[in-house]
């Protein structure tokens, strides 16, 4: 019987903290992308081998990108390490939920059900309010650190008259927008993908699911991609004066 829970599954219990299938799968997605740093950072070499020489092509092309927006290389190189990896995380989530054995390798859950043992963590809506929630709070720090305290506050609650101020409440709005969009857009798409790809594999089982997945596949960059440039654009807003925006 096919089964499908908007949900994640508990799987057991950290302590009193409950660990789903979908944190379990993103502790993975987080652990891979550790081990694959600190790999390549440590084979760095004078005379690059073709692996250090793909990721600085890759590295590159994401610096020439954040260059158009944010104008000069200097800002790209400062705020590469949040867009870069808040990109590469999603990606590499997005791209784990795909692999066989998830969502079909099952367990027996908290409440003694039989659950999947991993699920797309981007099929949680907890897992992408998270997300947004860490991008919105960094970007309104970088924000801070790059205008002041004072002037970025002013983009919020500017007093100067009734125009400003109510100008100012929509962009304290538009804050709290960014995270709900940040978050219902991710969801929704991989969640989406996630009950496409189960319906066909259950219905039928074999070669018609294959398109679907590389569908998904290329949903699933998609996705990441438009999650990073998001985050981009909204640093490149924050860390200008009003003057500059102008």
């Amino acid at each position: 019987m096919l089964q499908i829970s908007l949900r994640a599954e508990q799987i057991f219990h950290i302590g009193s903290f409950p660990v789903t299938n979908a944190v379990l799968l993103s502790g993975v997605a987080l652990v891979l992308l550790a081990v694959l740093a600190i790999t390549l950072r440590s084979k760095l070499a004078f005379v690059p081998n073709a692996g250090q020489n793909i990721m600085e092509l890759v590295v590159g092309g994401a610096l020439t990108l954040m260059d158009s927006v944010l104008g000069n290389r200097k800002s790209s190189e400062k705020y590469l390490p949040l867009v870069f990896t808040v990109f590469l995380f999603v990606l590499c989530s997005n791209w784990l939920g795909l692999l066989p054995g998830v969502g079909s390798i099952v367990v027996k859950g908290v409440g003694g059900e039989v659950v999947p043992l991993l699920r797309s963590p981007a099929s949680d809506l907890n897992f992408t309010l998270a997300l947004a929630l860490i991008v919105v709070t960094f970007v309104n720090i970088f924000g801070i650190a790059a205008v002041g305290l004072k002037s970025r506050l002013s983009v919020f609650f500017n007093f100067k008259g009734p125009i400003d101020f109510f100008v100012g409440i929509l962009e304290l709005i538009s804050e709290f927008a960014k995270i709900i969009s940040f978050s219902f857009r991710l969801f929704g798409n991989v969640f989406a993908g996630e009950v496409l790809l189960a319906i066909m594999a259950f219905l039928v089982p074999y070669l018609v699911p294959l398109p679907f997945m590389f569908l998904e596949i290329f949903v699933g960059f998609i996705q990441a991609f438009i999650f990073g440039m998001l985050t981009l654009v909204f640093v490149a807003m924050a860390v200008v004066t009003h003057g500059d925006e102008h």
